[in-house]
């Protein structure tokens, strides 16, 4: 089983949801089925199946994040230090192209949301960066092409 880098805060999002699906939705889908088996025929009923379907994908989702929870490396962030690139850090970078500034921090898979600036340490560009300091290049292949940043800033502690 291996471990999951995480930081603090994705680490509290994932109890967050875990608790909200187990205390919150898994009750909300069984008054569902409840209501939905008191209007009688059920191969024909159309909320008994839907609510049905909601309970599983919510207990899938539930597995999911009790794994999740189970094999997280809980890293924090604010501890961190250095000019290196490594977990935890944000990163400013510019496209060498475009002059274009983009700012980062490099997560966990799990809490990843690259429209938060938030890129999973799986991704290519975090590969790419990972070791790499102010003032260097970076080459990072993307579904548009290959695209070139220089590192413009390093930091840690959130």
């Amino acid at each position: 089983m291996d471990k999951v880098p995480i930081t603090v805060r994705g680490f509290a999002a994932l109890e967050e949801e875990l608790k909200h699906r187990q205390q919150v939705e898994r009750q909300r889908i069984i008054q569902a089925i409840a209501e939905a088996r008191a209007l009688g025929d059920l191969s024909e009923n159309a909320e008994y199946h839907a609510a049905k379907e909601a309970q599983s994908h919510n207990e899938g989702r539930v597995m999911e994040l009790e794994s999740m929870i189970a094999r997280a490396e809980i890293i924090d962030v604010s501890k961190l230090s250095g000019n290196k690139i490594k977990f935890g850090a944000t990163v400013k970078l510019v496209d060498e192209d475009t002059e274009e500034e983009k700012t980062y921090q490099i997560v966990g898979e799990p809490e990843a949301d690259v429209r938060s600036g938030r890129v999973s340490i799986t991704s290519p560009i975090a590969r790419a960066l990972i070791g790499k300091g102010v003032g260097d290049t970076v080459e990072v292949t993307t579904p548009g092409g290959g695209k070139s940043y220089e590192v413009v800033g390093v930091r840690y502690g959130g």
